[in-house]
């Protein structure tokens, strides 16, 4: 292919997904010409394989356990679940794994769509290979942006994936429960599935190498969510570690043999432990780079060792915060370093500024949707003391706030604010209970913002609402 040959745009971005479709958004909406390149449906892994399909799945079970937790509607609320209306309306909110309006909206964005998968060739080159009809180069003038995102990671374990196994995508996929499931983790995915699973009629186990379950948060989100899935027939597997996996030819169910001896025999095997990035394919030799690897990025997503400053990645694939939101917020922070760059305007590293992605170090937001749900942001109590921060944990039952028990009858839940008590702002938040992902925003403004205590306790709540347990976080404080 000769120069000529060669498509010219200010921005190629490689990778649909929420991460990819917003960098491209923010250089496209400044004037810069833009393509975006997608091998598989736009919208990516959240859109199709992930949050999206997991909260269908999982909300019907929680709209039932709400009406069930209120007296006087119990009795409307005494029927099962409808697997199939449930799986059904999964299936509408990824349309059918359709990505035509995805796709229809980065069009009228003025984003050009490429289809195929694309890779790195050579300073700001990046070839896309579309199958029988040859490949396809496209330059930058100003940046090349990956946004290739994570895939599931399969552990070591002898026989595992030849018994092709489900990973999250399948496990918000299937078209029908199974009757018995092993799921190994112990983090939000894994948590999550079985939660979703066993709502839907499936004898789920879980197998989990270490003590607890969501063991990156407060000690104590991961034993409620233990005891909850307990209480609902799930069998919690601590400190259990799997030696060998094999499916049986004749009967397609999967025994798995485990380090105390036992064996398990399930229908299906679902793996949530961990991710890896999806840049063994992406080309990064080309620019000096290890094929596979987490690319190392300074705040504006620039990635660093790679001469010119015009190679970028954002999301899952900096390991900076593998979460939608926060590739999304990684992407604006990104697409303005691009366009000011462009624009030949510095963008410095200086913090809390439109172009440099602070958050991932101070106050990332998380939400797992199991029941009880569980929501974090910033620090842990733990975290906070190895950073070496002077802090002080304070702890309310969210049930004793009015609008919790008027909520709800059988309300149970438990709320951490974490203080630095040198600087008197909030660094860490952690709630327990049902909906309090609805909370969590408040936490995060409080983490962001730095507000002094003294200045939060001015921020009075609406009588009766739930999160009048700001006010008992704050008196348990004493400020």
């Amino acid at each position: 292919m000769t120069q000529a040959d060669e498509e010219g745009y200010d921005v190629v971005v490689i990778g649909a997904g929420p991460t990819g479709e917003n960098v491209a958004a923010g250089t496209a909406r400044a004037g810069l010409s833009t393509a975006l390149v997608e091998s598989e449906l736009v919208g990516g892994e959240c859109s199709y394989w992930a949050c999206v399909p997991s909260k269908a799945m999982l909300r019907p079970a929680a709209a039932l356990a709400e009406a069930r937790g209120v007296r006087g509607a119990r009795r409307a609320a005494g029927g099962d679940l409808d697997p199939d209306a449930v799986l059904a309306r999964r299936d509408s909110f990824v349309s059918g794994w359709d990505d035509r309006g995805q796709a229809d909206w980065v069009r009228s964005a003025g984003i050009d769509l490429v289809r195929g998968h694309g890779r790195l060739a050579g300073e700001r080159r990046v070839e896309v290979l579309r199958g029988g009809d040859g490949p396809r180069t496209l330059t930058a003038r100003h940046a090349v942006v990956l946004c290739t995102g994570s895939a599931a990671a399969v552990p070591d374990v002898e026989g595992l994936r030849g018994v092709r196994p489900w990973t999250a995508r399948e496990g918000t996929s299937a078209g029908t429960p199974p009757r018995r499931l092993a799921v190994l983790g112990g983090g939000p995915v894994a948590c999550e599935a079985a939660t979703a699973w066993s709502s839907l009629g499936s004898e789920v186990t879980m197998l989990v190498r270490g003590p607890g379950l969501l063991s990156a948060m407060e000690p104590f989100a991961g034993r409620a969510v233990e005891e909850a899935l307990r209480a609902e027939g799930v069998r919690v597997r601590t400190g259990t570690v799997a030696r060998r996996v094999a499916r049986d030819a004749a009967t397609g169910f999967v025994t798995a043999e485990l380090d105390d001896g036992s064996r398990l025999e399930t229908e299906e095997f679902l793996v949530a432990a961990g991710r890896l990035p999806r840049t063994g394919a992406l080309g990064l030799d080309s620019v000096g780079l290890a094929p596979g690897t987490w690319l190392e990025v300074d705040d504006t997503c620039l990635v660093t060792g790679v001469p010119g400053g015009w190679l970028y990645a954002a999301g899952d694939l900096n390991h900076r915060a593998l979460l939608t939101h926060m590739g999304k917020y990684q992407a604006r922070a990104c697409a303005a370093a691009v366009v000011r760059r462009a624009e030949g305007r510095e963008a410095g590293p200086e913090p809390w500024t439109g172009w440099t992605a602070t958050t991932d170090r101070a106050a990332v937001p998380q939400v797992v949707f199991t029941r009880p749900e569980v929501a974090s942001v910033g620090l842990t109590e733990r975290r906070a003391r190895e950073e070496g921060l002077p802090v002080r944990a304070v702890d309310c039952a969210v049930g004793d706030v009015a609008g919790a028990a008027l909520r709800r009858d059988d309300y149970r839940g438990r709320a951490r604010m974490v203080v630095d008590t040198e600087r008197e702002v909030v660094v860490g938040c952690t709630l327990v209970g049902p909906d309090v992902g609805e909370l969590l925003h408040a936490a995060t403004i409080a983490v962001v913002g730095e507000v002094p205590l003294g200045r939060l306790r001015h921020a009075v709540p609406a009588f009766p609402t739930v999160g009048e347990l700001w006010l008992r976080l704050l008196e348990e404080y004493g400020t």
